[in-house]
């Protein structure tokens, strides 16, 4: 049996301090923040990370830590989605990279900032057993419907683009599991969410897992004016998933949030995980 950790992290793309932190004698640069989150790595050791809002110098920094701690990852690049995998565990068999369109047929608004929604997606087989399975890290659009009219499709479209590209990869290996994880940046009851679960036939790693599920939304307040705590909610508002298709019954045991008071200082959104029996 083989036993795989799946992860996702959305680091906060943040470079400098802000006034607010530098007045309580915080720091919450990347260069501040990074160790924390390689520390935070180490303690959780995904066999694959997903990763987003990861700028160019935060994946810099990030894959240095990661190499002066001597942990076993090797990055794949994507603007702002960075893949990190225990290449001590997995080879990397295909990937691709996304970068959603800044516009859609039937809408003037530009759902694309800085080519920051983006998508990277790729195939993996586990060393020892030779099973494989493909996962994508994804950042979609992020405004609400009611200030840019045409959001909530956006972000349906773009579930659409990663999850043809997850399934075109797994029809290629035999119908392997897929993973899509990442900041969708819509809850339970969105168009995103309702395509992917009710349209394409995939599941939320909460609803299928068999041993443990989180029961919050995972997200706090941390920003531009100070560290914050962590939010009342339940999993039905939270914006971080892990979507699955072709799971064996059974094989998905645990999803969980990392919400300890020490992440606070690192970013808003707890690190989702998964873990899976093959």
């Amino acid at each position: 049996m083989t036993k795989l950790r799946i992860a996702s992290q959305n680091m906060w793309n943040c470079l400098g301090n802000f006034p607010e932190w530098e007045a309580r004698g915080l720091n919450c640069s990347a260069e501040a923040r990074i160790p924390g989150l390689v520390r935070v790595l180490q303690e959780l050791m995904p066999d694959v990370l997903g990763a987003q809002e990861v700028n160019r110098d935060m994946q810099t920094l990030y894959a240095y830590g990661l190499h002066d701690e001597k942990l076993p990852y090797t990055e794949i690049w994507g603007n702002f989605t960075p893949i990190f995998y225990r290449s001590d565990r997995l080879e990397l068999v295909d990937s691709t990279f996304i970068c959603y369109p800044e516009h859609f047929e039937g809408y003037e608004a530009n759902f694309n900032d800085w080519r920051s929604r983006t998508c990277l997606a790729a195939v993996f087989r586990e060393k020892e057993s030779g099973k494989t399975f493909a996962l994508a890290t994804t950042h979609l659009w992020y405004r609400r419907e009611i200030i840019i009219p045409g959001s909530d499709e956006a972000r349906r479209r773009q579930t659409e683009i990663a999850i043809d590209r997850l399934e075109a990869f797994s029809a290629a290996h035999g119908g392997a599991p897929a993973f899509l994880v990442g900041d969708l940046n819509a809850r339970r009851d969105t168009p995103a969410l309702s395509y992917a679960l009710d349209v394409r036939g995939w599941a939320h790693a909460y609803d299928i897992a068999a041993e443990y599920r989180c029961e919050s939304m995972g997200y706090n307040g941390c920003g531009p004016k100070g560290p914050g705590s962590w939010m009342e909610g339940g999993p039905e508002q939270a914006i971080d998933h892990i979507l699955v298709k072709n799971l064996p019954a059974g094989a998905l045991r645990r999803f969980d949030r990392y919400m300890t008071e020490e992440y606070l200082y690192f970013s808003d959104h707890a690190p989702v995980f998964a873990d899976v029996e093959l």
